[in-house]
């Protein structure tokens, strides 16, 4: 069992490309039973984790996980469980 990780760095400033990173990993994710998905918002000024906690809160996204978890020791990124 693996885990699928997406890192937004490089497309911070890019919406439209956050929200497609994010919308294939957990696609990626569901076609492959994979039980994890680890996003990196990075610390920065906190935007970028904003984005992504909307992204997440969106009614037909929010049906695909099973729960969020924050990396206790790197505020910098979390991880998104699926229950299968």
């Amino acid at each position: 069992m693996g885990r699928i990780k997406v890192d937004l760095h490089d497309i911070y400033n890019n919406s439209k490309a956050i929200d497609t990173a994010l919308q294939n990993a957990f696609d990626d994710a569901i076609d492959k039973k994979i039980r994890e998905v680890e996003i990196i918002p990075g610390k920065g000024s906190g935007q970028l984790r904003k984005k992504v906690e909307r992204f997440l809160q969106q009614p037909h996204i929010k049906t695909k996980y099973h729960r969020i978890e924050n990396d206790s020791k790197n505020f910098g990124r979390l991880f998104v469980y699926f229950k299968f």
